[in-house]
């Protein structure tokens, strides 16, 4: 059928869901980490979780060399802000896991899979007024590891915290924590927009405190056949209860907490004239609130200069991750939107830095036609994809460039990596065909062909009515 263009969305209704979220499994959790790797058509997967994205220059290379001598030469970013490694040899565990011991990559092998904790990558790095969700990742990361419970979590479960603006907050967490200007953190399980309020030294332990009560109701659920995962996975009634049973089990541990009616979002700005995260450079725009950092330079409090740069498709060869570790002066910090922020820059050099980045082929610019677009691995590394989304992407992308909604490709219905918010939903159905529509649309567009391009460029432009 020929392409029309996509229902427009409503802004003010919540998005249909369940549409692109996989139901309550009942096998056991096959989610691949550092340790378990995944085999897959292009041979194995390993994925490495990195507590709020955080790398130093010396792990930044130790990946860079296991890429570029056991696997295919190139790193995935993940929507998690996690690192994967593909074309592994079916062999290499034991030399992948000596070597990411080495580098201090894996503080606790029973654990490995659940540090599924992502923080706003902006975090001191831009002048709005933050907390230090940076220390809370690393107290949080201790913690988990310490907890012969947390070891129980799902490879998926996932923790955000947030310095106040907004940004990872609303990516679909199991536990968050959501920084306030008054000093305290409100803690949050899942979609509930409600909360308990913490004083800030006690908010990492609140986080794992929430997480070891959801595998309560996660167990009970498990044995009535449901199996939950992830709290969206609860049945509806528990889902309810957990946040009321949180806040027992801190009063429990000697943490006093306060409700929160709406935990969702920042706290208004009492100064709404304050200019927020001004950029190093007019037009680049990173680090507004409510927004994930978009592509170019941003102002540091210490006068330096951090560079937002997003790879495309989520992508990174290992000559391109080497530049962007050697133009670091710290650690860097991969993002949930498959992205990195490089710190530390000076100012004189930082129009020259972005420069040999884009050349190289990264995204720099929010102008960039590839900004916006995603695709998950597609054929041929994955046995499921229908498509070589991939391929089919960047066609699309020399067509018609950018602009608009974000988009994202994705091989088969499990859509694996989809983003958060409202996007462009291209979904492989065989043949050649995919299904496009907007926030998953119950009357999607089918096309194919030459037309595929047309309709996703229609698609991005849709009007979002209010």
């Amino acid at each position: 059928m020929p392409p029309t263009s996509p229902t427009p969305v409503n802004r003010d209704e919540a998005p249909p869901r369940a549409a692109v979220e996989a139901p309550p499994r009942e096998r056991g959790d096959a989610c691949p980490g550092a340790l378990r790797l995944h085999a897959a058509d292009d041979g194995r997967l390993a994925r490495l979780r990195l507590p709020a994205g955080l790398l130093t220059p010396r792990q930044a290379e130790a990946l860079a060399g296991a890429a570029e001598r056991l696997g295919d030469g190139h790193l995935d970013l993940t929507s998690r802000g996690n690192v994967q490694l593909r074309g592994l040899g079916g062999s290499c565990g034991a030399e992948l896991a000596e070597l990411l011991r080495d580098a201090g990559l894996l503080p606790s092998e029973t654990h490995e899979r659940v540090r599924n904790i992502v923080a706003s990558p902006l975090a001191g790095l831009d002048e709005l007024p933050s907390a230090d969700v940076q220390l809370w990742a690393r107290e949080l990361d201790g913690l988990l590891c310490a907890s012969a419970r947390a070891a129980a979590l799902s490879g998926r479960f996932l923790f955000a915290l947030d310095d106040g603006r907004g940004d990872v907050a609303a990516l679909g967490a199991d536990v968050t924590l959501l920084a306030r200007r008054d000093g305290s953190a409100v803690v949050r399980t899942g979609a509930n927009r409600s909360g308990a309020r913490v004083a800030p030294e006690d908010a990492p332990r609140a986080a794992l405190l929430a997480a070891e009560t959801f595998l309560t109701f996660a167990e009970a659920s498990g044995a009535s056949g449901s199996g939950a995962w992830r709290v969206r996975e609860l049945p509806a009634e528990d889902g309810r209860e957990l946040e009321a049973a949180v806040r027992a089990r801190l009063a429990d541990a000697g943490i006093g907490t306060e409700s929160v009616a709406d935990a969702t979002g920042p706290d208004p700005d009492p100064d709404p004239n304050r200019s927020l995260a001004p950029s190093a450079s007019a037009g680049a725009g990173p680090g507004s609130e409510g927004e994930p950092p978009l592509p170019g330079p941003v102002m540091s409090p210490d006068g330096t200069v951090a560079l937002s740069v997003h790879a495309r498709l989520g992508r990174l060869s290992v000559a391109q991750w080497r530049l962007l570790a050697t133009a670091a002066n710290g650690p860097l910090r991969v993002t949930p939107w498959r992205g990195v922020i490089v710190p530390g820059v000076a100012p004189a050099a930082a129009d020259g830095v972005l420069d040999r980045l884009r050349t190289a082929g990264l995204i720099t610019d929010p102008r960039s036609p590839w900004h916006g677009v995603g695709a998950c691995t597609g054929r041929p590394g994955c046995a499921k994809a229908l498509a070589d989304v991939r391929s089919d992407a960047a066609a699309a992308v020399s067509r018609h460039g950018s602009g608009g909604l974000p988009v994202y490709w994705s091989g088969c219905a499990r859509r694996c990596g989809h983003p958060q918010g409202r996007w462009v939903d291209v979904v492989a159905t065989g043949e050649g065909r995919y299904d496009i529509s907007v926030q998953a649309d119950a009357r999607p567009v089918t096309t194919t062909g030459t037309k595929l391009a047309d309709a996703v460029a229609a698609a991005r432009t849709t009007p979002l009515t209010r």
